[in-house]
């Protein structure tokens, strides 16, 4: 069986280092744009479907194929389509909904593809149950609801079932956010991005920290808390997966989890809204990590590298931060202000980082080095949601600086 895990394009790689974490084999990886291909023996395909959904902290969504093919003319894809075993996926009487995309196809046309797939998956139910073809298929939601997507890219047609249900970054801890949130997988993807390394010589500080979602992932990614921990997943609806994979996997995770007392706060944040840090406090303690994050009331602004290491206790600090940009809460010319007082505050006049300082910054395009005028070291192109953004690292120490 494969299990298609989607993601962000751009967070392909820490998705598969996800699946390496949890033991599977290089071998039964692939990785392409925008989706991680795992294979599982049939056998073991329920819990390594909870165990994916589980552990995939940089990941969007998971599926399980029922199979591919090539169609270029729509006759080949009904017959392709019927041609699948749905009876074997699809409970009887159960309803079964379906959404798709094209991309780089001579089929394009989704709605059409979406009408004949239905017309195509109840052919293969009548056929597999002995029925005549055009038999109607009986469909209750109310006993359930399988969620079939197919992904036809360069002719190729993915059949693929939903096991997630919420996307993956609804880890379920944040019901407080402020304004515009950045997704949980993205805020964990910055952090590793980073190299953060926990409980190291350096704390993790967001002088814009919102609901806190940037340090809490951090947070929580150090601790080991998984990612999926805290939330329900559609696949246990599924008779043939079920609960019992969720809660094998739920111990799984909690055996890898590490809440020993710490003697010193990491992961700090703090917002110039009081009303924001109560936000992030409150989704802190949701999350589980209230004891090990710390979030205050400050003007990012007055956070020099003196006293932000005052505020940590640390003497190296890593400042990670997605700044307000234009058209989200403040025009271009307003963002823009912030992002070379940023740069003022952590590097120097050659762009480079000042004393004690490592700088992450993601904003959209490359909207902070065009402010600024100081070229990253590394630049990552990451999606919040369908927004282009770039996170803009910077490492290197200005030796000059005193």
């Amino acid at each position: 069986m494969d299990i298609i895990t989607t993601t962000l394009f751009g967070l392909e790689t820490l998705t598969r280092l996800d699946l390496e974490s949890c033991g599977y084999s290089k071998e039964d990886i692939k990785v392409s744009d925008g989706q991680v291909v795992l294979t599982v023996p049939d056998d073991s395909f329920a819990d390594d479907i909870a165990r994916v959904n589980m552990f995939a902290g940089c990941a969007e969504r998971v599926f399980f194929s029922v199979g591919q093919f090539k169609a270029t003319e729509f006759e080949e894809f009904f017959d392709n389509t019927a041609a699948l075993p749905w009876a074997d996926f699809i409970p009887e009487d159960w309803a079964f909904v379906i959404t798709g995309y094209s991309r780089k196809s001579k089929l394009f046309g989704v709605p059409a593809m979406q009408s004949l797939a239905k017309k195509a998956i109840c052919k293969s139910i009548n056929i597999s149950r002995g029925l005549p073809q055009d038999t109607p298929v009986t469909e209750d939601p109310s006993k359930g609801t399988v969620k079939i997507q197919f992904g036809m890219v360069s002719d190729q047609c993915h059949m693929l079932i939903d096991t997630t249900g919420d996307g993956l970054h609804k880890r379920g801890y944040r019901p407080l956010t402020h304004e515009a949130p950045i997704r949980e997988t993205l805020a964990l993807a910055m952090v590793r991005l980073a190299r953060y390394t926990p409980f190291s010589y350096e704390s993790l500080y967001d002088p814009f920290c919102g609901s806190g979602t940037i340090v809490i992932e951090a947070a929580r990614n150090a601790l080991g808390i998984a990612p999926g921990r805290d939330r329900i997943f559609s696949f246990t609806d599924i008779p043939y997966i079920g609960r019992k994979p969720l809660i094998k996997a739920r111990e799984e995770a909690k055996d890898k989890e590490d809440l020993s007392p710490l003697d010193d706060i990491f992961f700090a944040g703090s917002d110039i809204d009081p009303k924001a840090v109560r936000s992030a406090n409150a989704n802190a303690e949701s999350a589980g990590v209230k004891d090990f994050v710390r979030f205050t009331v400050k003007d990012a602004l007055d956070l020099k590298p003196s006293s932000l290491s005052e505020l940590t206790g640390f003497d190296r600090n890593l400042v990670i931060t997605n700044p307000p940009y234009g058209g989200r809460l403040m025009t271009p010319e307003e963002a823009a202000d912030i992002y070379r007082a940023i740069a003022g505050l952590y590097l120097t006049p050659r762009g480079q980082c000042r004393k004690g300082i490592r700088l992450s910054v993601i904003t959209p395009d490359k909207d902070f080095e065009k402010a600024t005028g100081a070229k990253a070291d590394k630049t990552y192109k990451l999606y919040n949601g369908n927004k282009v953004c770039h996170l803009n690292n910077y490492f290197r120490l200005d030796k000059n600086d005193g």
